[in-house]
């Protein structure tokens, strides 16, 4: 597989196993620099087992967390739009000889509704998911550009999606050029494994068997001028430590390349679909001390990504990741095309969820643990995207404008959409955050406050 050296992985992951606690200590102080980890260095952390060890790794986590984040958590909705696939992945609800799934391609108008439902509780962020599939006209590109075309123009009263960004399979140059044209945030592409033998197993057929043909696709993507990519694994589909070094030698190649890393790492692990056994055979699954592990050690060795986690994982140990690494996560979210409007108690979702909370349930939970719910997405807008974003997020710059904007997306929230008992707790929040501010931060944000007072929506920095 291009750009991954195997037996290089192989190798560091052997001599990890030989270090002191002497080792991991010297790794955790180099990583409140902020300047990321090497291969050999992740490694070492990965290869901890004793607790009082493990508890230094989470710590570390937060803190650099906090440093470029602050306490802010985004938040978004997936939309899926059709679960139609050629591919026959061994672990997904969506392969193509899944005949337990119905399947359903959302036309224009449903995406219509699906999006009005998810704007009238309060989401401004949406990621797109397809299955591959041919589509329904000559190109592929040509439904997905429609649907993010689709999700722009929907406005429920002074509300509207703000950022689209799209899951779905490897293009060409000239398509993701649609892409960037359609206005797209991040395109999100996972590899799933990038051990090549496991890769090539657990998919068998379809376009999606040629691992290098998706592991090239983020490159591609760069080439046509998307300067924000989300990668990731899907954690139980091989050994974790492998799969997190793969995943750093994938950054380390885009680094090298164009100058810049993935704008978001995302970090599901395997969950048990309908009509798929692979969950109750794979003998890879991570016990939650070891994924949980495995976050920290992310948010530690690439401290400028942000970190997603997804409604795959139960809401208190969601809650508990928070705090060490995680700073975007889905909210509300159903796994199926037309899933918000359409629900008919079918199983045709991708994978089962773990957290049934609505959005509100979600908002609220992080206000209890004094954590700032955002809807921002004001670096699309303010073209603070690719390198830089990086120049801003490395040293930890992106904060203040991170916490101002969480604060008013927050308020829009709280006065629109938010319950009574959430909207409570949000306002104090609100007023302990606004002390924490500078004297410039705090009048600044009384202006964008007044604003919002009178009715005006989508205010940022």
């Amino acid at each position: 597989m291009k750009h991954i050296d195997e037996q290089k992985i192989f190798d560091v992951l052997a001599d990890a196993q030989k270090v002191s606690a002497a080792d991991v200590e010297a790794v955790l102080a180099k990583s409140r620099a902020l300047k990321g980890l090497t291969l050999k260095e992740v490694a070492i952390l990965l290869s901890v087992s004793d607790p009082a060890l493990l508890k230094k790794i989470l710590e570390a986590a937060a803190w650099v967390k906090n440093e470029i984040y602050g306490s802010r958590i985004v938040l978004f909705a997936p939309l899926y739009t059709s679960n139609f696939c050629v591919n026959g992945c061994l672990y997904c609800g969506f392969k193509a000889d899944n005949k337990s799934v119905k399947r359903k391609a959302l036309t224009v108008g449903e995406i219509k509704q699906e999006v009005a439902w998810l704007l009238g509780r309060g989401h401004k962020r949406i990621l797109l998911v397809a299955g591959e599939f041919p589509g329904s006209r000559q190109s592929p590109v040509e439904d997905y550009v429609e649907a993010i075309e689709t999700v722009y123009r929907v406005r429920v009263g002074a509300h509207q999606i703000r950022r689209a960004n799209i899951n779905c399979a490897p293009l060409s140059v000239e398509d993701f050029r649609k892409f960037k044209a359609a206005g797209i945030g991040t395109y999100q592409l996972f590899q799933e494994t990038y051990h090549e033998p496991s890769y090539r197993r657990l998919h068998p057929y379809g376009p999606k068997s040629d691992p290098d043909n998706r592991l090239d696709a983020i490159d591609r993507a760069f080439r046509a001028g998307i300067d924000d990519v989300g990668i990731g694994p899907l954690y139980g589909l091989y050994d974790y430590r492998f799969e997190t070094l793969g995943l750093l030698e994938h950054i380390r190649h885009l680094e090298e390349t164009f100058g810049v890393g993935p704008h978001t790492i995302s970090v599901p692990r395997i969950e048990p679909a309908h009509g798929v056994n692979f969950f109750t055979e794979t003998s890879y699954k991570l016990s939650d001390e070891e994924f949980k592990k495995t976050v920290a050690i992310l948010r530690l060795a690439v401290p400028y990504t942000g970190i997603i986690l997804t409604t795959r994982e139960a809401p208190s140990f969601r809650d508990e990741l928070f705090a060490v690494g995680v700073s975007q996560v889905s909210a509300g979210s159903r796994t199926s095309p037309g899933g918000y409007t359409q629900d008919d108690g079918a199983d045709d979702g991708q994978f089962f969820p773990n957290d049934a909370r609505n959005l509100d349930q979600v908002i609220g939970s992080l206000i209890e643990k004094g954590l700032c719910p955002s809807f921002c997405a004001a670096c699309y807008r303010k073209e603070r995207t690719g390198a830089t974003f990086m120049g801003l997020a490395r040293p930890g710059t992106i904060k203040g404008k991170c916490q101002i904007n969480a604060l008013i997306t927050l308020k829009e929230y709280l006065d629109d959409f938010a319950s009574p008992g959430v909207k409570e707790r949000g306002y104090r929040l609100i007023e302990q955050a606004r002390t924490l501010l500078d004297e410039n931060s705090r009048q600044q944000l009384a202006v964008f406050f007044e604003d919002i007072q009178k009715g005006i929506r989508d205010v940022y920095v």
